[in-house]
């Protein structure tokens, strides 16, 4: 027997997820290099480098924990259902307990009993919540991965788009990384307003909590690239 159907998948959590940590990560490290003196070139190599290698293996691991997910759902979801089908009487008592829970009793525990008892599909349902704690997440590995993916590329990208294009705009190392800094934290206060549609957080509470959470990231990243700037030396 098959599961209720799902809602369509909702990428935009994911593409929050990955947003935030594509454009912290990056900012650290162009932060971490800058502290530590070093060229535009090295901000480049090491900032791309990340993004790309940070990103496919924060999209796996995506793809992976949500994999798992699915699968041990559907494992226990068919364990329970050949249980129904094997013994009833046991699965009577557990509807018992699961419905009294909520506090029905006499008739209206019989009545709500019969119902689930018609629908073993239903009786599955609440089982998995009720002894497993589980419920079946709108997810989709495959889909959760590639939004992943795309949107720590595309955020990713803010803390190393001013360096990018440093040649047109013939700004000096300094007003470069505050460059940088101001668009950055944009980019982050925007995918921080967009986060709040899944909390009951204000938007721009939202945004300023993530600003503040990438901003202690790349000052943290900044200090200590400034502190072994002269390592080697």
């Amino acid at each position: 027997m098959k599961n209720p159907r799902k809602n369509s998948y909702n990428w935009l959590p994911d593409f929050v997820y990955g947003g935030i940590d594509g454009a912290v990560t990056t900012f650290a490290v162009v932060a971490g290099v800058e502290g530590a003196s070093l060229s535009a070139p090295i901000i480049l190599i090491l900032g791309f480098a990340n993004l790309f290698a940070d990103g496919f293996s924060m999209a796996t691991s995506k793809y992976v924990s949500d994999k798992t997910q699915q699968e041990q759902y559907k494992k226990i979801y068919r364990q329970e259902l050949k249980n129904i089908e094997a013994d009833f009487r046991h699965k009577d008592e557990q509807l018992d307990h699961i419905i009294s829970n909520y506090g029905f009793k006499g008739k209206d525990l019989a009545s709500a009993k019969a119902v689930f008892q018609k629908n073993p599909q239903a009786l599955v349902d609440l089982i998995m919540r009720n002894e497993h704690n589980l419920t079946e997440e709108n997810i989709d590995p495959k889909k959760g991965a590639v939004a992943t993916f795309g949107s720590f590329l595309l955020i990713g990208f803010i803390p190393l788009m001013v360096y990018v294009i440093q040649p047109l705009t013939h700004l000096d190392a300094q007003k470069n990384f505050i460059a940088t800094i101001i668009a950055t934290l944009i980019g982050l206060f925007i995918v921080g307003a967009i986060k709040s549609r899944f909390t009951e957080q204000h938007w721009g509470v939202s945004g300023l909590e993530t600003v503040f959470l990438g901003g202690t990231a790349a000052t943290i990243a900044y200090v200590v690239g400034f502190l072994l700037r002269n390592i080697g030396t």
